[in-house]
């Protein structure tokens, strides 16, 4: 059976063979007789210029009609709202790092401006540089909090309530600008209240930047708790999961919430009570502003943490103390 196999292939490939070297030779016989071609190309030369007035003709036409034709108009996107953050800050070892970390996380939030307060009776150089240095848009005030309002050294830190006078010192600051904008645009925006201490997911900006009037969400690690959150039913507030006081008219920290700007610049009076009661501070700010039955639950209904409530750890200095107390303490010139 192989050997027939092989026989029929040789024949076939014989043939093939035969077969190409006829054509071959007639190709090649074909090539030394004489043709006269003029008959064939006379018809041809008239096709292709045919053709090529067609293609002029159209390309002209091409031409007009880009010519006369309107420029599409792309539609206009609205403006992206403002989100104005107002962050009290108090000279400490820690500042710098914290600010630093803060101003990192905000160069990744669009139309974002930064209202820094300082505790304190004049600008720092430490908070100036820092500021200048961080390509954000920002405001840089100070504001001292009284003496007797002070937190001493070994006070609890829930004592005192922190950063009143600076947050309504930056309220104060964007009612006058926003005054003397011009036009309707100078309304648009969200205020938000960002301790310098606190962590933020980017978001979170995103979620609050919609507010219509006060936005809400959970925040973590706060309270004693893992978090605390608006409870949300058929996308309303109906009540407050949190472990002190749910009986207060807003059981709420501070990084839990955003207002429209709106509504700051429509209810001047509305600021933050320095001798309210422990816990009480956030309520007194939006009493006057949002019922229960008007907050926005932001955070997938409430259901998602994206900012949370750290603190950063007091440094122990007591090496640095026993270097000083020899003479061999750290350079005070080094800015840390």
């Amino acid at each position: 059976m192989a050997t027939r196999m092989k026989l029929k292939l040789k024949t076939v490939f014989v043939l093939y063979f035969m077969v190409s070297l006829l054509g071959l030779v007639y190709a090649l016989m074909q090539l030394g007789q004489r043709c006269d071609c003029t008959e064939h190309d006379i018809p041809k030369d008239r096709t292709i210029s045919r053709l090529r007035g067609e293609l002029h003709r159209l390309q002209e036409q091409i031409r007009k009609s880009e010519a006369t034709k309107q420029p599409q108009k792309q539609p206009v996107k609205p403006p992206l709202p403002t989100i104005f953050v107002i962050t009290p800050t108090y000279a400490r070892l820690v500042q710098k790092a914290e600010l630093t970390r803060l101003s990192q996380t905000f160069l990744h939030v669009p139309q974002l401006h930064w209202i820094v307060v300082e505790d304190s009776p004049h600008k720092t150089p430490l908070v100036t540089d820092l500021l200048v240095k961080s390509s954000l848009t920002y405001t840089h005030l100070h504001m001292p909090t009284a003496k007797d309002r002070k937190l001493q050294e070994g006070d609890p830190s829930w004592l005192k309530p922190r950063g009143v006078e600076q947050r309504n010192e930056g309220l104060r600051w964007l009612r006058e600008d926003r005054r003397a904008q011009q036009g309707g645009h100078n309304q648009q925006g969200v205020v938000y209240f960002a301790d310098d201490d606190n962590t933020y997911s980017l978001q979170i900006f995103e979620e609050m930047r919609s507010t219509q009037r006060v936005s809400v969400w959970p925040v973590g690690l706060v309270g004693g708790m893992k978090y605390e959150r608006p409870v949300v039913e058929g996308g309303k507030v109906i009540r407050f999961h949190t472990g002190w006081r749910p009986s207060r008219p807003f059981p709420m920290d501070m990084a839990g919430f955003a207002v429209s700007l709106k509504l700051v610049l429509t209810n001047p009076e509305a600021c933050f009570d320095g001798d309210a009661p422990m816990g009480f501070l956030e309520s007194s700010f939006l009493q006057g502003l949002v019922t229960m039955d008007e907050l926005e639950p932001k955070a997938d209904n409430c259901s998602k943490v994206l900012v949370w409530h750290t603190r950063t750890e007091k440094p122990k200095m007591k090496r640095e103390e026993a270097l000083q107390a020899q003479g061999l303490g750290s350079d005070p010139a080094v800015e840390v």
